[in-house]
């Protein structure tokens, strides 16, 4: 089982170079970021986990420069995103975003992607919250056609481009795909349709949900042992993660404090046991 890490990376915590060469050092797997553009004062929206918003969601660093940083100092190091609030983008400038940090890296990129629960964040970027589902899908298919071999035309319901030359490219055209959510037929369809695996939070319930998800997997006429299913943000357990490998799971992703370099490398150290 590969242990990677997240981490809410601010302007007041451990910086991404100080880390991924940690993180690499000692033996983890890789680095996934989450991204918020900004958190608007007004925001009726309530926080998920309930209670008040914690501090460093408001001034979380752009993803893409921290992961490039972390992928100019490191070798194999994978890197990532958990999540890309996909809606929230201009399709073709992430498309060549996402390439670019994939070629750079030796395509150790990995596009943790989502949807949001912030309403406020979402409007100011334009985005209608009950379209924000369809908005994505249809983003990630544009983008697709961008790293295509050969330049290819995309016509969606909410954006276009022409046949176009967009160098570098992925290796194989695509990237792997993880798609962040709750549970439920609905985005078990749409995994099985567009990505590589699920990116659940916390990793509850999944001895009812992966058996679904395969399922939804294999009659789409997907290989069931191509699925990756991969907890997110979790404090581990020995027991917790030997339950996670009785479910076939091959990578599960470690939640690390917002904190400074001290209490940082202290939770590095305090997890080292699962190593």
């Amino acid at each position: 089982m590969r242990l990677s890490t997240t981490i809410f990376l601010t302007d007041l915590t451990v910086t991404p170079v100080r880390l991924a060469r940690e993180l690499e050092q000692r033996g983890f797997a890789g680095l996934y970021l989450p991204e918020h553009t900004h958190i608007p004062v007004e925001r009726t929206t309530p926080y998920p986990a309930g209670g008040e918003l914690p501090d460093e969601y408001g001034r979380t660093l752009d993803p893409f420069v921290a992961l490039a940083q972390a992928a100019a100092v490191t070798d194999t190091l994978t890197l990532g995103t958990g999540i890309t609030l996909i809606a929230q983008h201009d399709p073709i400038d992430l498309a060549k975003q996402i390439a670019t940090l994939d070629h750079l890296s030796g395509n150790r990129f990995t596009l943790g992607l989502g949807f949001g629960w912030n309403k406020e964040e979402a409007a100011d970027h334009g985005v209608q919250w009950a379209e924000r589902r369809a908005v994505g899908w249809d983003r990630l298919a544009l983008m697709r056609s961008l790293w295509a071999a050969e330049p290819t035309a995309y016509t969606g319901t909410f954006g276009s481009v022409r046949a176009s030359h967009a160098h570098p490219k992925p290796r194989g055209g695509r990237v792997r795909t993880l798609v962040g959510g709750a549970a439920g037929p609905q985005l078990f369809a749409r995994i099985a349709e567009y990505a590589d695996g699920w990116l659940p939070i916390g990793g509850r319930g999944l001895s009812e949900s992966i058996p679904a998800l395969r399922q939804v997997w294999t009659d789409a006429g997907r290989d069931p042992a191509t699925l990756q299913v991969v907890p997110y943000a979790v404090v581990p357990s020995a027991g917790k993660l030997a339950r996670f490998a009785e479910l076939g799971i091959e990578e599960v992703v470690l939640q690390l404090p917002p904190g400074d370099e001290k209490t940082v490398l202290r939770a590095l150290d305090a997890y080292a046991e699962h190593l």
